[in-house]
């Protein structure tokens, strides 16, 4: 088997796979219960989590509060500053981008639902790129939250955030970013930027699953989504997970370490990946912005071509996607072609690609190789039937 959805999960890497064992087993105490000296360990392994963590996206480290993951993390985003405002007495408006992550656009149309707040849906270009001048007029007409990704889960592209950043500050209009796709793979600066939330999950980035982070500027208020125990400044009580936190912490320290020259060699595998199918594929389309897009990713379509067809015959070799991993088992095609305005044969013959650090050129050829001949085999059975 081939792993080539990494925009799903990636791999635990080792070095944090034997972190997190020690705060399994030697490491296990709870960090807040420093009454004696095996919580202060724990603690302190917490407190080391942070400030990686906080050095990869140019944060500080009490600006930090650790989830189960960026769908939880958006959750207290969205949903505590909502309930802030109306308990203030405001009816909200939230603008986001037509092809944000379900986790952001189910929240808030859920919200909308409800009467709870007015939505304004920002369009995007086949190549799902921003308008930025459309987004400064919502931010201009009063809107209370700006939801943005930094980048796209399925075609990759990548969203100027520091100058949506700068937009929004010229307004005074929160910011929620959902970088989980983004984060160890391109530059965030998180402060600099003047971003006010941030969601990230670690197995977006070779860290285990089931923990992430909401990164908050201090002083932006929000309503804590569960209560009991008043922990992380009260905004998200339980007791920590340490070895998902300890585990983060250290994905987090190896990306400040590794990002840049690991996106160079796997955009490079990505190329040669991308060049093969051009070749062996009559037809092929490549969607997304092809200049602005995270390394690893490589959207494809084969139009007239059913990419359920296709998945079939690879799936016991191959591991790609037909598209978003939280969106998997829903017959649907996917929101963010529809929202990209692409032809029908475009969307319905769709496939995702993510490569990551652990892919060999082996694996690209033969790769390229399976995907091709399972292509041609669905093509002659298509003439045949």
């Amino acid at each position: 088997m081939i792993y080539l959805d990494y925009h799903s999960t990636t791999p635990v890497d080792r070095r944090v796979a034997q972190k997190v064992m020690w705060a399994m087993t030697d490491g296990f105490g709870n960090a807040s219960s420093t009454d004696h000296e095996i919580g202060d360990v724990a603690e302190a392994a917490v407190k080391e989590a942070k400030g990686h963590i906080a050095n990869l996206v140019g944060a500080s480290p009490r600006d930090i509060i650790f989830t189960s993951g960026s769908t939880e993390s958006i959750n207290l985003a969205i949903r505590g500053t909502i309930q802030h405002l109306e308990n203030k007495g405001i009816h909200p408006h939230i603008a986001l981008s037509a092809v944000e992550h379900k986790a952001v656009l189910d929240t808030c149309l859920a919200l909308e639902e409800q009467e709870r707040v007015k939505l304004s849906i920002l369009p995007v270009n086949t190549q799902a790129r921003i308008d930025l001048a459309q987004l400064e007029q919502a931010c201009a007409s009063g809107i209370h939250l700006l939801c943005v990704m930094a980048a796209n889960n399925e075609v990759g592209t990548i969203y100027p955030i520091e100058k949506i950043a700068h937009i929004v500050q010229t307004y005074n209009v929160p910011f929620l970013c959902d970088a989980s796709q983004a984060i160890g793979k391109v530059p965030i600066h998180f402060q600099d930027w003047g971003i006010i939330m941030l969601s990230l999950s670690a197995h977006k980035f070779y860290g285990p699953q089931g923990v992430g982070a909401l990164v908050v500027k201090r002083g932006h208020p929000l309503e804590p989504l569960l209560y009991g125990g008043g922990h992380q400044r009260g905004l998200r009580s339980g007791t920590l997970n340490l070895p998902g936190i300890v585990g983060l912490g250290e994905a987090c320290r190896l990306r400040a370490l590794e990002m840049e020259e690991d996106e160079r060699a796997i955009g490079k595998k990505r190329d040669r990946l991308q060049k093969l199918l051009t070749e062996k594929i009559p037809g092929l389309v490549v969607n997304g912005d092809q200049e602005n897009r995270l390394a690893g990713n490589l959207h494809i379509s084969i139009p007239g071509l059913p990419n359920s067809a296709v998945i079939a015959r690879v799936r016991h070799q191959l591991a790609i996607s037909t598209g978003s991993a939280c969106s998997s088992s829903v017959e649907a095609p996917s929101h963010v072609l529809r929202a990209m305005n692409l032809d029908e044969d475009i969307v319905e013959g769709s496939l995702r690609i993510g490569l990551g650090k652990f892919n060999t050129i082996a694996e690209i050829e033969a790769a390229a190789s399976i995907l091709a001949q399972a292509i041609q085999a669905v093509r002659e059975a298509m003439v045949t039937s």
